[in-house]
């Protein structure tokens, strides 16, 4: 049987993902942003919350992990890196290390940048990688913990990942991901198109996200800082500079 991913909004601009395993009834939180969310989502789908599994510490992300434990008994993953900052872990995982929701396996990959010890779960049975705040559609995370190396080094990871996976990121940030993309890249044909339908998804009330990575590969000026042209525009020839230069100039950006 298939693993279930249900998608859901919460807070103000975040999304809340519950995976579920109909073989054993395992179901896992990515992330508690909103306890009371995502207890009623899982009883709504008859699904019983047995995990959580936290990418970083930020309370919109791990905020209602006391909450959903107190109601449900599960246990709490977290990246070791963050994990002094996160409430109730029972395990701290960091690169190489795997987590299981019943037969289903997800490899831990460090992603550190926005926070040091931020971490991403890939599950290669399902094609997707759940990344929290450290990659969105045409985007990425801002960097306030971590330094332009490490994070570079994280997204490299991310882009090492087959090209159909689904990029399950953590904040509906598309459309004015689009407009800084389309500033920093702007001769980028296949980037003009996916912008366009960004627009027509959420002018529809559709999310924009999953993203596929192969079509981020193509289009997210963060993961092309290793590109000669974007390098050209914003660079000149080292990744990290031009990475470094990208995540500068969005954060002032309007």
């Amino acid at each position: 049987m298939p693993l279930q991913i249900h998608q859901f909004p919460c807070l103000s601009d975040n999304y809340g993902y519950l995976l579920h395993d109909p073989a054993s009834g395992e179901t896992v939180c990515i992330d508690t942003p909103e306890a009371d969310v995502y207890l009623r989502e899982a009883a709504a789908r008859g699904w019983t919350i047995t995990q959580i599994w936290n990418t970083h510490w930020h309370p919109d992300h791990a905020g209602g992990n006391e909450a959903i434990k107190a109601a449900t008994g599960c246990t709490i993953t977290a990246p070791a890196g963050d994990a002094a900052k996160i409430a109730g872990v029972d395990r701290a995982v960091g690169q190489g290390d795997t987590v299981r929701l019943g037969a289903w396996e997800a490899s831990v990959i460090d992603v550190g940048g926005h926070t040091l010890g931020h971490v991403a779960y890939y599950v290669p049975g399902a094609q997707t990688a759940f990344v929290g705040d450290s990659l969105f559609a045409l985007g990425c995370g801002r960097m306030f913990e971590g330094t332009a190396p490490q994070f570079w080094d994280s997204l490299s990871r991310l882009k090492t990942l087959p090209p159909e996976t689904a990029i399950c990121c953590a904040h509906e940030y598309t459309v004015s991901n689009a407009r800084f993309a389309l500033h920093a890249d702007p001769d980028n044909a296949a980037l003009r198109d996916y912008a366009a339908e960004i627009e027509r998804l959420r002018a529809d009330g559709l999310p924009a996200v999953p993203a596929r990575l192969d079509r981020e590969l193509a289009t997210n000026p963060f993961l092309r800082a290793d590109d000669p042209a974007v390098q050209a525009r914003w660079g000149g020839g080292d990744a990290v500079a031009t990475f470094a230069a990208l995540r500068t100039a969005k954060d002032t950006f309007r």
